[in-house]
């Protein structure tokens, strides 16, 4: 395939993702009234095997191909139509967990620093040790875990896999109802926030102890480690460069921006580079970075086109390797139940009840563990990280969706319903 069919294919496919992705959202948001995350989520499925390739399997196949490509010596590479799309789906994730670091209040955490911690200790703990029990249960059987997995990396893996929560999406739940800033708001995201920060250290872990290299391990982990560090005590002082780079300019200007694009696709690859994923370095340059009119203007100059543009063709992506199908046995079904059972009880109920416990009225606790519930975008980049790292199958992989799209769909009906009749009914305009 020459380069100009490849960009032929990539425009076409760019269309496709686009126009699939708006027209889902449409209907999601106006008739059942979900978030674009979730919209997309569900569009991506829709356009993998498991509806368009259905319907039309060699309009699919020729639109989205996932058949390796044989060369003439017989070995095998895969499709460059895919790895090119793969890639820039990287880099829209990449940018939109630098936006989400960019989001990252610490001092949210300091105003509810103890209730948070209960909060979010509940949403780490619970749905680890839930999802660690699950796997040692699953291991084995039915073929989830990729050959050479040892049990307690399988283990790891699905624990943290089931910790994880769509913060980006509890955020902007709240600041569409204009309560981000109440008592009860700034626990919900304060409490999110130190649960994704603690979830994506989690993966760091996993993944390094995945290598079978112990040296490889050790790298991974003290570079995680070196990372965070040299970020927070020697990041934040040499990233205030931006701060007077805004004031002096006027604003965030081209040079501005094209600087700390620069700063961020390094730090990505440093990570990658690492063993810890470039989302990592991504989301901790983000927290380093300075606040105020520079972040803001940052925000503003880069979100829509991440958003509406960069992320859809990750979701769709991750959708092209959920292949519903798979899941074509009762006991697989009643897997898929397992999980979604131990995602709720261990995620939604350990938070409700440690909100409780802090000092919530039950509407609020509820509302709250609902919000905590939702894995979002968030469950996708950990569930891509684990087939693309050889450690899930196809089918865990697709279980996993199952379960991801489930827990966020519940969040916006509940949410809504709990807080009917309250200061918090209505979104603000």
């Amino acid at each position: 395939m020459s380069n100009f069919e490849l960009v032929l294919k990539l425009l076409l496919q760019l269309t496709v993702i686009l126009v699939a992705c708006r027209l889902v959202t449409f209907v999601g948001r106006r008739y059942l009234g979900q978030t674009d995350v979730v919209c997309e989520m569900i569009a991506g499925v829709m356009l993998g095997p498991s509806l368009f390739g259905l319907i039309a399997p060699e309009l699919q196949q020729w639109l989205f191909p996932k058949a390796a490509i044989l060369l003439a010596t017989g070995a095998k590479i895969p499709n460059p139509s895919m790895s090119i799309l793969f890639a820039v789906s990287q880099i829209g994730l990449v940018i939109y967990m630098f936006l989400i670091g960019l989001e990252f209040n610490t001092d949210l955490i300091k105003q509810r620093i103890k209730s948070a911690g209960l909060v979010s200790g509940a949403g780490i703990l619970a749905p680890f040790t839930l999802g660690a029990a699950a796997s040692f249960l699953l291991y084995g059987k039915a073929e989830l875990f990729k050959e050479g997995v040892t049990p307690w990396a399988a283990a790891l893996y699905l624990g943290a896999s089931m910790s994880i929560t769509a913060f980006p999406m509890l955020a902007r739940m709240l600041y569409e109802r204009g309560i981000a800033k109440t008592r009860f708001g700034t626990l919900a995201l304060a409490a999110g926030s130190i649960d994704d920060a603690t979830a994506w250290c989690l993966l760091a872990i996993v993944l390094a102890s995945l290598k079978a290299n112990a040296s490889i391990a050790a790298l991974a982990i003290g570079g995680g480690i070196g990372y965070v560090l040299l970020s927070v005590f020697v990041g934040r002082s040499a990233l205030s460069i931006f701060t007077r780079m805004t004031k002096r300019d006027g604003g965030v200007s081209i040079q501005t921006l094209t600087l700390v694009l620069i700063v961020l696709m390094f730090c990505s690859w440093l990570t990658d580079a690492a063993g810890i994923y470039a989302v990592f370095g991504a989301f901790i340059l983000g927290t380093a970075m300075p606040r105020g009119e520079f972040a803001e203007q940052v925000r503003d100059r880069t979100e829509y086109l991440t958003t509406s543009f960069l992320l859809p063709i990750f979701f769709v992506f991750s959708g092209l390797n959920t292949q519903i199908g798979l899941v074509n046995t009762p006991a697989l079904w009643a897997i898929a139940l397992l999980i979604v059972v131990i995602a709720i009880l261990g995620k939604g109920i350990a938070c409700m009840l440690a909100a409780r416990l802090a000092g919530e009225n039950w509407r609020e606790s509820a509302t709250i563990g609902a919000l905590m519930n939702a894995r979002g975008l968030m469950e996708l980049i950990i569930l891509n990280i684990g087939l693309e790292q050889g450690v899930i199958t196809p089918t865990l992989f697709t279980i996993m969706v199952i379960m991801a799209i489930v827990t966020t769909l519940m969040a916006s009906p509940i949410v809504a319903f709990l807080l009917q009749g309250t200061t918090y009914a209505k979104p603000s305009t």
